[in-house]
């Protein structure tokens, strides 16, 4: 799915939520994915320029889950400590974005630098 507008994050986060509901995540569940979904896609527009967000379900031996990958070709991030620290923000808010959405899911994988973009893939199990 693109992330160019704002319209697009609202059609982010209802493909997320149907994915997780289809998945049989709790409604706690999938309000978790579904609130990181939305933090991720927002700094991917914001920070990142746009980008796109890639959802699928991932089926094990005995778990099922979601997958999200949020994809930006933007400036990346100079220092991935201070950006996953508490309290910091590059912009107006409340700096609990790339902290807070990695304790929303259960796998949180992050790769980026000055340059190059930024790729974050989530996973929230059942």
């Amino acid at each position: 799915m693109p992330l160019r507008s704002e319209h697009d994050i609202v059609l982010a986060r209802q493909a997320v939520r149907r994915t997780a509901q289809d998945v049989g995540l709790s409604l706690v569940d999938q309000t978790k994915i579904v609130t990181a979904a939305s933090e991720l896609a927002r700094n991917a527009l914001i920070h990142g320029g746009g980008g796109q967000m890639l959802l699928s379900v991932l089926r094990g031996d005995t778990r099922v889950g979601v997958q999200i990958s949020f994809i930006d070709q933007g400036p990346g991030i100079p220092n991935m400590e201070l950006a996953m620290s508490d309290g910091w923000t590059s912009g107006g808010g409340l700096g609990m974005g790339l902290p807070g959405a990695r304790r929303l899911v259960n796998e949180f994988d992050i790769k980026s630098a000055p340059g190059t973009g930024t790729q974050i893939t989530v996973v929230r199990w059942k």
